[in-house]
Order: structure tokens, then sequence, then C-alpha cells
């Protein structure tokens, strides 16, 4: 068919569009050091006098297109960081529990199946972690030795309030400079029972008794609403927690590996189990007497 002249003008458009997000994003990733005067040390045996700074002035806008979406305007390709995940927590009479996947995605691509998305802080404490595997991961590690600090200094366990709240300060410090964390710190406190916090790299610190956090959130929300009770038993708790998390990585495809259970109570926490997303499938299709 005919083009007119109208849809010719759009797709130029469009084309100059893109063309100047590439050229955006090119500049971006070609900056010569010697632009940013905290990169460059004025002689080869100087010692540096202050924290050597990455190249962008602007992280935040640097990492905006990492997590984009692919068909959106400031996507960028190169930046990819493995993330997408579902991890939910829950209050219960015998404590909490924790259940995550093990799905990292880097775009759509699938970047591991086998990450340890439970970190275990210390033996009372747990964090999970959603968003940037890297942020994640240092900063919860780092909380840990935090943690162990704290009990050599005061020779007390440090609560779950005060623990969520030392994580909490790192990342509104670090708020505006691009890290992507969306975690839930639970705990078993001395005199105080279990504790659940969710804390994120947007600066929000929530105390709660039900959360879903990641990308597959909001399916395993819809089975963990519906099959929630307070006085459940573990048995039940763990089923729960594991079905919500199985039928999240079935409808999401940046979730999926294995489903892990662990359950916080007042001798610490206990890793209740680890099973395949593929084998629960089938358990579950059963269950409801497929064929």
């Amino acid at each position: 068919g005919m083009c007119g002249p109208g849809s010719q003008v759009s797709a130029m458009l469009a084309l100059n569009r893109a063309m100047g997000a590439e050229a955006q994003r090119n500049d971006r990733r070609s900056k010569d050091c010697a632009d940013f005067p905290e990169m460059s040390l004025s002689s080869a045996g100087e010692m540096p006098t202050h924290f050597m700074l990455p190249g962008p002035h602007m992280p935040d806008q640097f990492l905006s297109g990492a997590f984009a979406g692919k068909g959106h305007e400031g996507s960028d390709p190169a930046l990819k960081f493995l993330h997408g995940t579902t991890t939910l927590g829950f209050v219960f009479k015998e404590g909490i529990i924790i259940a995550v996947d093990s799905r990292a995605s880097m775009g759509s691509y699938v970047g591991s199946q086998t990450v340890k998305k439970c970190i275990e802080i210390t033996p009372f404490l747990l964090g999970t972690m959603a968003g940037g595997a890297a942020d994640c991961m240092y900063w919860e590690r780092h909380l840990g030795r935090l943690c162990r600090l704290y009990e050599l200094r005061n020779k007390e366990r440090i609560t779950t309030a005060a623990a969520s709240k030392l994580l909490h300060n790192i990342m509104y410090g670090y708020k505006g400079y691009g890290l992507s964390m969306g975690t839930m710190i639970a705990g078993w406190d001395k005199d105080l029972g279990p504790n659940l916090y969710y804390c994120d790299s947007e600066g929000t610190r929530v105390k709660g008794d039900k959360f879903s956090v990641g990308s597959g959130s909001p399916y395993a929300y819809g089975v963990l609403d519906e099959g929630y009770k307070y006085e459940m038993s573990v048995q039940e708790a763990c089923e729960l927690g594991r079905r919500s998390i199985y039928h999240a990585t079935f409808r999401d495809a940046m979730s999926g590996g294995r489903v892990s259970v662990y359950h916080v109570h007042a001798e610490g926490w206990t890793k209740v189990s680890m099973d395949d997303c593929e084998e629960l499938h089938w358990q579950y299709d059963a269950e409801k007497g497929g064929k």
C-alpha cells in the first residue's frame, strides 16, 4: 500500500527519538575520565586524597535504563542487571515464614536458577533479596557483619527493628544513587517475639505481618491473602508460603527455579524445604485432579 506523508513523518520522528536515546547512552558510557576530576589523579604515584567516584555525575540517571522494560524508551540493553523475583514473609502464631524463589533474570535472559535469595544475617535474623542481586547480596552481608559487631560489643542480640534500621539508614544514605533493593528483615527478638520489617532503596521502612516483594508479588499475594490465618500450624504455614511462591513462578516469567521455605521461631531460624518448581507443579496438578 501507499504510505501517506503523515505516517512517514511519524516514522522519522520515531527513528530520531531512537537515535537520540542511543546517542545519549553511548555518550554516557564513553565519557573520558578527564571530564570528571574525581577520576583522575595529578600524577601516577600520588595517593588519592578522597574517594574515587565513578564517572557519571548522576548515577540514578545512568542506571535508570538498567531496570526499564524492553520496549521502554529509556531501556538500555547494555545495562541489564540480575533482577526479577518473588519473595514473601508473614507472621503467624508459631513465628514467621519466609519463602523465596531462586531465579535471577537479565532482561529477558535467565541469568541464574540457583540464587540464594534468603540471606542468613545471624542465627536469629533472615533477610530476603529482591531487585538488583548484587546490591542486596552486598548490603545484607554487610548488615550481617554489623549485627555480629553489635553482639560482640553489647553482649546481646540485636533486635529486628534495629537491624532493619541499620540497613534502612544505609539505603537512605544512597538514595538517588541507583541502588535497587526491596528487602524483608525477619527475626525473633528476646522478650519481644517475632518481628517482620520491609525496607527498600526508596527509603521506605515498614513494620508489618504480611509482605510479598518482587515482580511476581501480585500473584503470590493472591494465594497468600486467600489462605492466611494467624492460627495456622507450622506445617500449614510452610505449605501456604510454598504454594504462594509456586503460583508466582508459574505466572511470572522472571521468577522460577526452586522454592525455599524458612521458619523463624524462638530458637532461631530453620530451613524447612527447598523444592523444584516443576516438581511442585505436577504435585499440585495431581491434587487438583489434573490428567
